[in-house]
């Protein structure tokens, strides 16, 4: 493959990968600040709108890392952070029956597949 279709492809997928995080930040967290925290707290996470607010720095900073192919390593290990945690207090898939089962499995798996996402950013860099 020519050197010049690798780097669009890598940056393009450096954007697809990022803009997942950069949208829940911006679309979601920040503007739903306290219900967001709110949520979390009704999940058990500890000083919730601290953790909100870190959460969102690492969503917005790693996303835009990632997405620049610049510190692409450090932002690909702030989201990896951000999606261990999320992934162990949102998407505990063995805490419930039924449908809500297999929606949060899926959730879950999601989560696994975008940290291994992240550990591949971590372990090649951005590419081309």
């Amino acid at each position: 493959m020519p050197a010049s279709l690798q780097g669009v492809l890598s940056a393009a997928a450096r954007v697809l990968i990022g803009l997942i995080f950069l949208t829940s930040a911006v679309g979601n967290k920040i503007p739903n600040f306290d219900s967001v925290a709110g949520y979390m707290a009704s999940e058990g996470v500890p000083a919730a709108k601290v953790l909100l607010a870190g959460a969102i720095v690492f969503l917005v900073v790693g996303s835009l890392s990632v997405m620049a192919g610049a510190w692409t390593r450090v932002g690909a290990a702030m989201l990896l952070v951000f999606l261990v945690a999320a992934t162990y207090y949102f998407h505990d898939f063995w805490t419930f029956e039924g449908q809500e089962r297999q929606m949060q499995t899926i959730q879950f798996m999601k989560n696994l597949s975008l940290m291994g996402a992240m550990l591949f950013l971590m372990a090649n860099g951005p590419g081309r």
